[in-house]
């Protein structure tokens, strides 16, 4: 009895291990999975806003460039003479008009100057009477053979020299008169003072500013055009300014542009004037011009939106036989403000573009437009397939 329990203990162990054994083959012996047994991937859905056709176009070009806007009819009043200015009757921002007397510098110094001028003045003319009656009398005696020819050439020299003395100081006189009359401060134009230099009390110099009138009337701004773009302006073109500050923008002209390119820039100076009769706009605030050129082309356009790089080249992804595709374009003009761009080549007029970007998007990829969003979106659906 106890033998044949033994022999039925091992019995059963051996058919317990024996049936692990089994189990183990039998879970080891699943074969590999069959292609078909796959989940297939669902295709990306995207609404019909979402996909567009290239359409032609025209596209104006624009033309950008700016900077501060000057007064050219600026003009500087300087003194004329060393002295102390005495007072100024206008101050930084007073209007003024062409002749007005604006303030008054001592003179005194040149007064002195102009009265020792007169002194020298009269005294070289009393040298030259001198040696004028000397020449007369020597040709009164050359005649009667009682001096030399030599004796005679010599006065003449002696007399012309003194006559030309005489002239100069005269001349000194003159100016010194001149830059009296002209010492006076007044107004050169009609304009406002932008800026007082001196002060009441201190000591100016020749030629040193005192104060500086601009004039708003007419405004000029420069600023700098691509070599590439400059030959399709022109002067008298119509040009769009947006001045700083001001909402509504003005219309200007080109005025000239100049012939030459700056030095390291490849960009050549283009300036505009801007008339500013009612002064509306001032001196030193930032403008930018904006110059539209009409286009008679029709273009092969698409969003700007659908345009993504890849690697440095410019892409974009297409439905093509219900599959995305990649597909690399070539760009040319651009309209920021309709938001599409040219595509000089890459695409046909019949094509199916993704108008905006997506992520995970992988070329081959299933793809379906729908009439409305009864799924998921088209960005999500690509990071689920991509997830798989």
């Amino acid at each position: 009895m106890r033998k044949s329990f033994k022999l039925g203990g091992i019995a059963a162990v051996v058919l317990l291990v024996g049936g692990a054994g089994v189990a183990v083959m039998a879970s080891r012996g699943d074969g590999p999975k069959k292609p078909g047994d796959e989940k297939a991937k669902p295709a990306l859905e995207f609404v019909a806003s979402e996909v567009v056709k290239p359409t032609l176009a025209a596209m104006p070009a624009q033309i950008e460039f700016s900077g501060p806007l000057v007064a050219p009819g600026t003009a500087m009043v300087r003194a004329k003479s060393n002295g102390t200015l005495l007072n100024l009757a206008v101050g930084e921002g007073s209007r003024v008009k062409a002749g007005q007397a604006l303030g008054q510098v001592d003179l005194e110094e040149l007064r002195y100057r102009i009265a020792e001028r007169g002194a020298s003045v009269e005294a070289m003319r009393a040298q030259m009477e001198q040696a004028e009656r000397s020449y007369k009398a020597n040709e009164g005696l050359a005649a009667k053979n009682f001096i030399a020819q030599t004796a005679l050439d010599n006065s003449r020299a002696a007399y012309e020299s003194a006559r030309a003395n005489w002239l100069a100081a005269k001349a000194q006189l003159d100016t010194s008169q001149v830059t009296m009359r002209q010492a006076a401060l007044v107004a050169p134009i009609n304009g406002v003072v932008s800026k007082r230099h001196v002060v009441p009390g201190e000591k100016v110099a020749a030629e040193q500013q005192i104060l500086t009138i601009v004039d708003l009337s007419k405004l000029e701004l420069a600023g700098l055009v691509g070599t590439h773009e400059v030959s399709r302006l022109k002067p008298g073109m119509a040009v769009q300014v947006k001045v700083e500050g001001v909402d509504e923008p003005v219309e200007a002209k080109i005025d000239r542009i100049a012939p030459s390119a700056e030095p390291g820039t490849r960009s050549i100076g283009v300036t505009l004037v801007l008339n500013n009769p009612k002064e509306l706009y001032r001196a030193g605030q930032y403008a930018v011009a904006k110059v539209v050129l009409q286009d008679d082309t029709q273009r092969l356009t698409v969003p700007i939106a659908s345009i993504s790089r890849s690697s440095g080249q410019e892409q974009v992804w297409m439905i093509e036989n219900g599959a995305l595709v990649r597909r690399i374009v070539t760009t040319g003009r651009s309209d920021a403000r309709d938001g599409r761009v040219e595509i000089l080549n890459g695409l046909k007029p019949e094509a199916q573009v993704l108008a905006a970007r997506f992520d995970n998007l992988r070329e081959g990829d299933k793809a379906t437009i729908v009439a409305a969003k009864s799924a998921k979106v088209a960005s999500a659906a690509a990071s689920a397939a991509a997830q798989q």
